[in-house]
């Protein structure tokens, strides 16, 4: 299964069976490698009631006392967000426990890398599923870069969010994504710096049945 280019994928974060993130990318590009997708502002997509609390000076407080638990219980509720920042093309590598996120600038200066440690995607007809596991790495545009989370990916994993085989796989694409860095290759070939957005590309939708399409077990 392969996505058109211009199609919508919609990809979910899940977690235990449960839609925790439900978002509709237009597709780049999709081969055996590499799967690019991209938002940009305006983009309409689904996320757990806190959202709005998480860009707030209470970000910290609020991940360790609220979100976290209530991942590790099941307890949330979905609510509609609209994408209002940078546009973003995000690059997946099938079997990689990582995606990463290109933040471009109008009229398309690189902002930053912005790698996530996540669950290997799984395709889906209607887009992909995976799970965020919480460990960040930003990049900067002269690729100095700094970890990021490391506190509440720890708590993630006292709560039984993360299993100690996920810790295991996220320790060793540390490493990988680190070399990918310095080789310039696979999300971080040159020519990702120079994408922009076609101007004909309507926002994509989340379809739906975005959040009642079966998904995984986990």
């Amino acid at each position: 299964m392969t996505f058109a280019a211009g199609s919508t994928a919609v990809r979910r974060d899940i977690f235990r069976g449960k839609v925790w993130t439900a978002t509709p990318f237009r597709v780049v590009s999709d081969s055996s490698d590499l799967l690019a997708l991209a938002l940009w502002p305006g983009v309409e997509r689904l996320a757990p009631t806190h959202q709005p609390a998480l860009s707030s000076s209470r970000r910290e407080e609020t991940v360790r006392n609220l979100v976290l638990p209530n991942l590790a219980a099941g307890k949330w509720e979905l609510a509609a967000w609209t994408w209002e920042t940078n546009t973003k093309l995000t690059l997946l590598v099938p079997g990689a426990y990582f995606s990463v996120d290109l933040f471009f600038r109008d009229p398309g200066d690189l902002v930053m890398w912005y790698v996530n440690f996540e669950r290997p995607f799984q395709r889906t007809p209607i887009g992909i599923d995976t799970f965020d596991l919480m460990l960040d790495l930003v990049i900067e545009p002269d690729t100095s870069y700094r970890w990021k989370d490391e506190g509440e990916y720890t708590q993630a994993r006292q709560l039984g969010i993360i299993t100690d085989d996920e810790h295991h796989q996220v320790q060793q694409a540390r490493e990988q994504v680190l070399a990918l860095l310095d080789q310039r290759t696979g999300p971080f070939d040159e020519r990702w710096r120079s994408w922009r957005r076609e101007a004909h590309w309507q926002l994509p939708t989340l379809p739906v049945n975005a959040t009642t399409w079966p998904t995984p077990a986990g």
